[in-house]
């Protein structure tokens, strides 16, 4: 069932990168941002509501609270400066650079989560890299 979860995640990020380029236009990156962070608050607490898992909020430790939060500052940042790149350049460059975080998690779950690093996971890497080397110049 997660591979269905990840494909579709893969179509709607593909979506999210072409509505935002053409919704960018004319308007300030950060207001944009900011406008599709309200669109996900309000999208995210409906499926809260819709699931009735809100009564989980009080149930959460101190130390998924702190990563949580933390997660979603990394989020933010991201945010802000992927519609800004989005806004200065070529989605089809943007795109390929911003998913060098393919790359990027690899290698910070091997580091801080002591995940398998193989070398399946470093062929997939340099392929990722060289691809977007390829897509971008």
């Amino acid at each position: 069932m997660w591979i269905i979860f990840a494909l579709l995640s893969a179509l709607f990020a593909a979506l999210t990168s072409i509505l935002a380029k053409i919704g960018i236009d004319g308007v300030n990156s950060n207001l944009a941002t900011a406008i599709r962070t309200v669109v996900v608050v309000l999208l995210a607490w409906g499926m809260v509501f819709l699931t009735h898992t809100q009564s989980g909020l009080f149930s959460i430790s101190r130390k998924s609270w702190i990563f949580l939060i933390l997660s979603g500052l990394a989020t933010g940042a991201s945010w802000l400066c992927y519609y800004r790149a989005l806004q200065l350049g070529d989605a089809s460059k943007v795109v390929p650079i911003d998913k060098l975080s393919v790359v990027l998690t690899l290698i910070l779950a091997f580091v801080f989560l002591h995940e398998e690093f193989t070398l399946k996971s470093l062929i997939g890497c340099v392929l990722i890299g060289a691809g977007t080397l390829i897509m971008v110049v």
